[in-house]
């Protein structure tokens, strides 16, 4: 199962301070959304997202559909696929994608 374009969603206390510690690591910014409050990091295919006040824990993001530059697949797995299949292996999914709909959608899960 193809899960997509991963990357490490951080939550963090101060954007600029950790975007300073990222980019003493290497990491360059690929999306500077911080009037949002969040931005976007890439050191090679590594992706890490910093989101300040916008998440209590930090996740594992994955995109099926995009590359790790942020750019749209031709062919690609569905979320709601991916979401039929993790459900047959007896993982619940914390939020649900609607399985009705069509487009962009997405799922939530937990470690146990």
């Amino acid at each position: 199962m193809d899960l997509g374009n991963f990357s490490v969603s951080l939550t963090v206390k101060d954007l600029a301070a950790s975007r300073a510690f990222y980019e003493k690591l290497g990491f360059v910014m690929f999306a500077d959304t911080t009037a949002q409050n969040y931005l976007i990091l890439q050191n090679g295919a590594t992706t890490v997202g910093l989101f300040q006040g916008m998440f209590e824990k930090n996740m594992l993001t994955f995109n099926p559909g995009w590359t790790n530059k942020a750019q749209p697949l031709e062919s690609f797995t569905d979320v709601r696929d991916i979401q039929q299949t993790l459900v047959s292996r007896g993982i619940q999914p914390l939020v649900r994608a609607d399985e009705a709909s069509s487009g962009p959608a997405s799922l939530v899960l937990v470690d146990p």
